[in-house]
C-alpha cells in the first residue's frame, strides 16, 4: 500500500523523482527492521519554512536540512511528518561532492532512521546512524536505475 507513504511540497517548486520506487524502498527499510509503515509524510520545504518550524517546536535558530516529526507511539507502526529543505540539501551536496540526488536519499532514509527511533546525538551515535545510512543506500541503487 504506497499511499501511506507521501510526498508534498511547501515554498518550493520540487517535484521527487521516482516516487514509486523511493516508496518501495522505504518499506524495505521499514519491514526490514520489524517495523510497520504507517503514515509517512515527507514535506520539501525552502529554508524560510524549515527554519520556521525549527524556532516554533524546536526552540533551534540554526539552519538545517531536516526535521523529523515522530508519531510513533511504542508500537512497531511507525508514522511521522519529515521536512526536508531542497536549498540544504542541494548546498550540502556540493559541499560534501555528491549528486544532488544521492544527497536527498541519504536525507530521505535519515528521516526514516528516526522515525524508527535512531539517533544521532553524539559522534559514536551518527557514526552509527551514518553506516545504516550507507547499508540502506546501497539497496536503492538496486531499486532506482
Amino acid at each position: 500500500m504506497s499511499e501511506n507513504i507521501l510526498f508534498f511540497s511547501e515554498n518550493i517548486q520540487f517535484v521527487l523523482k521516482d516516487k514509486i520506487q523511493i516508496r518501495n524502498w522505504i518499506r524495505e527499510v521499514i519491514h526490514e527492521s520489524d517495523y510497520r509503515a504507517g503514515k509517512i509524510s515527507f514535506i520539501f520545504c525552502d529554508d524560510l519554512y524549515l527554519s520556521e518550524i525549527n524556532v516554533k517546536y524546536l526552540k533551534h535558530k540554526s539552519l538545517t536540512d531536516i526535521i523529523t516529526f515522530s508519531y510513533h507511539q511504542g508500537t512497531n507502526l511507525i508514522s511521522g511528518d519529515i521536512y526536508i529543505s531542497i536549498p540544504r540539501v542541494t548546498e550540502n551536496a556540493v559541499k560534501f561532492k555528491q549528486a544532488f540526488w544521492d544527497e536527498l536519499h541519504r536525507v530521505i532514509i535519515h528521516g526514516v532512521l528516526h522515525l524508527m527511533g535512531h539517533e544521532d546525538s553524539t559522534k559514536l551515535l551518527r557514526e552509527e546512524m551514518r553506516k545504516r545510512e550507507d547499508r540502506y543506500l546501497s539497496q536503492l541503487e538496486s531499486i532506482v536505475v
